[in-house]
């Protein structure tokens, strides 16, 4: 024990190497559109590749160094400004030097003393965010898992402001509640009913219009509904930005409805609420300043890199019924002072604390409202406020504003050669990003009123996304929707991709699918 257990001289030898590697396989072949988005092999021979097996004794350096290559190399380059496959794509170099200064502090911002200027950071950018939304004030935190994590929080958040003794004694004593979302809305609020306990029976789809919005008087109607069966409405989850389709919800309306019931409105604007940063786009969420929680999930059009999903309260205050009805004797143990912790605290902390006194000690010598991390669920939890505020800084709002209005821009372009190119079909003209088409073969053009084109149509997106993974030249997502069959949904977020792009991106799928 006299002398350190790690070389830290070879550390930082590798370390350099390292960083060399990631610059060159990572970053500048990553965004090299003459290089390929993928390199695809079958698991077994990537197995086999990447030799997984975990041993008894260490590699030397130059065996890790190729492994690190070989990590880079065999992956997908999601960078790439082919990559169109999801909602998040791009590279930017600023977000990612925060990236790599948040795994070098390796610290959680749970409280002010661990993480003193990570703390403040993510106290500003959620201040700035709240004001994007229209807030003056409010609460919020940096959640896991993107924004299905988000969504949950705002349930949790939700059935605890109208049942405060269900943070306590569960479910057991409360009516069957009832949570309200779009036949378009993310799975996560399914996923989170069952998780929550509240149960996914109990989450009511409302119907939406032939363009994806949920319709309010549907809305009103399933509420009714489920008040006359017994439940007690409780949530109504609003999408601004659905996944497939772009759809946004109409807000205003929608809070109408909530407002009249007293219920809780969440606007899940994971993927839209990047439009807020747009003067020329954030008409499309009018009327979220009237919501009571929102998810936005920055990874995604702004290019922060995973995960950075925002849950923001407009509301923080807890009032005395509430704070009056907790059984504080159900925290006897020495490491918990749940009164203490949350006396002065808000909603996030009353529905989340417990006090652990090894972290949240009341008697420190700073200002303890600035240990959030009894806000959250969790207890460690990644830094994610840094990368966007590094980001933020390099570009500032008005960038970041010009960024969005680019992607907007490039899916305009797009769609109008997509109505130019013969065997190219829309599915529905975009609201946003979303851009939604078949490609027809020669094959079946003409043929649309045969019992078999739409199943034959249905096979021509996967076989031709197999073409070009294999090949390695795109990557671009597809998926079937309702009684619509298989189609592509092409997403820009990348402000590095060029008309050039664009035009290869379907010229690509032309030639692809020409012989299907």
């Amino acid at each position: 024990l006299d002398d350190p257990g790690l070389d830290i001289a070879a550390g930082e030898e590798f370390l350099q190497e390292v960083f060399q590697i990631l610059l060159e396989e990572g970053v500048q072949k990553s965004t090299d559109v003459t290089q390929k988005v993928c390199v695809w092999k079958e698991p077994q021979e990537l197995r086999e590749l990447l030799d997984l097996e975990l041993r008894s004794d260490g590699e030397g350096q130059e065996r890790l160094l190729q492994r690190c290559r070989d990590v880079l190399r065999l992956s997908v380059r999601t960078g790439h400004p082919r990559f169109f496959n999801q909602l998040f794509s791009g590279l930017d170099h600023h977000a990612l030097a925060g990236r790599f200064l948040t795994e070098t502090l390796n610290t959680s911002p749970y409280t002010y003393e661990v993480a003193p200027v990570l703390v403040l950071m993510e106290e500003q950018v959620l201040a700035k965010l709240r004001e994007l939304v229209g807030w003056s004030s409010g609460d919020g935190i940096f959640a896991p898992a993107g924004g299905s994590i988000s969504n949950m929080l705002a349930m949790n958040v939700a059935r605890f402001r109208r049942f405060p003794e269900s943070r306590s004694r569960g479910n057991w004593d409360l009516p069957r509640l009832g949570l309200f979302a779009s036949q378009e809305s993310h799975y996560s609020i399914l996923k989170g009913a069952a998780l929550l306990g509240i149960g996914t029976d109990n989450v009511h789809l409302v119907r939406t219009d032939e363009r994806g919005k949920m319709i309010p008087e549907e809305l009103e109607k399933e509420i009714q509904r489920v008040k006359a069966e017994g439940s007690e409405p409780l949530f109504v989850c609003a999408t601004s930005g659905t996944t497939v389709l772009g759809s946004f919800d109409p807000l205003d309306a929608v809070a109408d409805i909530c407002a009249r019931h007293g219920l809780w409105l969440h606007v899940d604007a994971a993927w839209g609420g990047s439009a807020l940063l747009s003067p020329r786009l954030r008409h499309l969420l009018a009327g979220i300043h009237r919501s009571d929680s929102v998810t936005w999930n920055p990874h995604k059009l702004l290019m922060v890199g995973l995960q950075c999903s925002a849950f923001l309260l407009r509301d923080s205050s807890v009032g005395a019924p509430i704070l009056n009805s907790y059984p504080w004797d159900i925290f006897p143990s020495p490491l918990i002072n749940f009164g203490a912790c949350c006396s002065s605290q808000g909603l996030l902390q009353h529905c989340h604390g417990v006090g652990a006194s090894y972290l949240f000690q009341r008697d420190k010598f700073y200002d303890v409202s600035l240990d959030t991390g009894d806000k959250s669920p969790q207890c460690g939890r990644r830094a994610d406020g840094l990368k966007l505020w590094i980001l933020w800084k390099a570009v500032g709002t008005r960038g970041l504003g010009q960024r969005v209005e680019r992607a907007f821009a490039a899916t305009r372009y797009l769609l109008e050669q997509v109505k130019r190119r013969e065997g190219f079909q829309l599915v529905m003209e975009p609201e946003f990003i979303n851009l939604c088409f078949w490609f027809i073969p020669p094959s079946l053009r003409g043929q649309d009123r045969s019992p078999e084109f739409w199943d034959r149509l249905g096979k021509v997106a996967p076989a031709i996304k197999e073409k070009m993974i294999r090949k390695g030249s795109m990557m671009v997502g597809y998926q079937p929707h309702g009684s619509r069959v298989n189609f592509f949904r092409q997403i820009i977020t990348n402000p590095a991709v060029t008309r050039q792009d664009l035009d290869f991106f379907l010229d690509e799928i032309q030639e692809l699918g020409w012989d299907l």
